[in-house]
């Protein structure tokens, strides 16, 4: 299997070992053993459970330093529309684009403006009579990955079309290389990301062949960047493009609300997502048309690289959205400035989309057959209690570890406790016992005389 790159990491020597990870992991990819927890990296989707519910912050993610733009010789910020959420209401977002180039980039290219190109070859997607429905959003990469590696049978119904920061990516390099005449290979293009799984997703893009995103930078970085200029940047400031649909992708609902289909679902938080597709493996939902998936609560606005309470950047959000609809400026025609209807084969995703089967106890079937009767009979033995004390996020979960050799029995507590106090008994058995050369003869004393 190709190695899969994960921006998620562990810090080993902050971590206490306290469970708490391997119990908010919605893919069961964490394991605490030593008394330090254990990322399996095929079962990882980045999606940043960890990094939030970390107390003692021994996950990071790994992003790109702005240290990086010095590597091209032309730089443009792609700024997430979650971006705006992390100011105030009455925050302009035209200087926080102006924040962005006073930061060290050359330019902006919003991504709320790929989210408009992509809602708009999303509706062309839909029109395939090959299409399965319902058709769901890859504009998640940990909803992606969480198809890849617990729901491969779903990876058909993905919209192959590219995220909002790709398209948003390409069309930036396309368009200053043409302006300024720069190779696009010199020109780096740097997404502002909400969450690792972006990261991820660029990484791996990059690793794979030439990307449209050249690195991605923590929002959370840039947060104290921008804070620092915002109150004092003068004009002019860079002109804004996006649309208020566009710059509504970054909550919850934002692209249903974009392609205004009525036949759709709303789906966010990773665990609520996978209780969704889970009826849309069983066929339940084959009559929905259109189906957007969030792993973070909120929306990206919800992402773990973020600075807000979620619900505070909703409320920011709609007061950006709502101040974009009342602007002077009308919306510029990307469509026809792009060519879009003529080049819709070059907005296809170019990075294949394959199955991880990390939830397969053995490659050879009959095996994994009896490593699943094996397990079952493993469950029956242990306690059902779920504690997670066992460094396993529950009991099935190290009786599939015992029979993968990764476990023993005594990981659990409660079978620790059965057996010292059988070895109690045993060894106080045995104390009462004392062997036949030991022992005093009563009347041996009285047999000399």
């Amino acid at each position: 299997m190709t190695q899969l790159f994960h921006s998620v990491l562990l810090i080993e020597e902050k971590c206490r070992g306290c469970t708490r990870c391997i119990r908010n992991c919605p893919t069961e990819a964490i394991r605490v053993r030593g008394g330090k927890a254990r990322i399996n990296v095929e079962r990882c989707i980045d999606c940043g459970e960890c990094i939030r519910t970390c107390d003692n912050h021994a996950k990071t993610a790994v992003t790109d330093p702005l240290s990086k733009l010095e590597e091209f010789d032309y730089t443009i910020a792609l700024p997430a529309p979650s971006l705006y959420a992390q100011f105030g209401k009455e925050t302009d977002r035209r200087k926080i684009l102006a924040s962005l180039i006073d930061m060290g980039f050359n330019d902006v290219f919003e991504v709320a403006y790929g989210a408009d190109i992509a809602t708009f070859l999303t509706l062309e997607y839909l029109k395939n009579p090959n299409c399965k429905f319902p058709a769901i959003s890859a504009a998640c990469p940990a909803v992606v990955r969480l198809i890849q590696v617990r729901f491969p049978s779903l990876i058909d119904h993905l919209i192959p079309v590219e995220s909002p920061m790709a398209c948003a990516g390409k069309l930036a390099k396309e368009k200053t290389s043409e302006r300024l005449g720069i190779p696009e290979d010199k020109i780096g293009t740097f997404f502002i990301t909400p969450c690792p799984a972006k990261v991820t997703w660029v990484r791996e893009a990059n690793s794979r062949g030439t990307f449209f995103v050249d690195g991605a930078i923590s929002m959370f970085d840039a947060y104290g960047e921008i804070m620092k200029r915002l109150l004092t940047i003068p004009p002019p400031y860079p002109q804004l493009k996006a649309s208020p649909d566009g710059v509504g992708w970054g909550r919850t609902g934002g692209e249903r609300i974009a392609s205004k289909i009525k036949n759709s679902l709303v789906v966010d938080g990773i665990h609520n997502v996978i209780n969704v597709l889970e009826e849309v493996e069983m066929g339940r939902l084959d009559d929905v048309e259109f189906l957007e998936a969030q792993a973070c609560v909120g929306g990206c606005i919800g992402g773990a690289l973020t600075v807000l309470n979620p619900f505070i950047g909703k409320m920011n959000l709609e007061s950006v959205v709502d101040k974009s609809k009342d602007r002077s400026e009308p919306p510029e025609d990307f469509v026809k400035e792009f060519r879009l209807k003529e080049r819709l084969d070059e907005f296809i995703m170019k990075l294949d989309i394959m199955a991880v089967p990390a939830f397969r106890l053995d490659q050879d079937v009959s095996r994994a057959i009896i490593k699943a009767e094996m397990i079952e009979k493993v469950v029956n033995e242990l306690p059902g209690l779920d504690c997670g004390s066992c460094g396993s996020p529950h009991c099935r979960a190290l009786a599939e570890d015992i029979v993968q050799g990764l476990a023993v029995d005594t990981d659990c507590i409660l079978k620790l406790r059965e057996e010292i106090e059988i070895l109690a008994e045993q060894l106080l058995e045995m104390a009462k016992k004392s062997p036949s050369a030991l022992k005093r003869d009563d009347n041996s004393g009285e047999s000399g005389e």
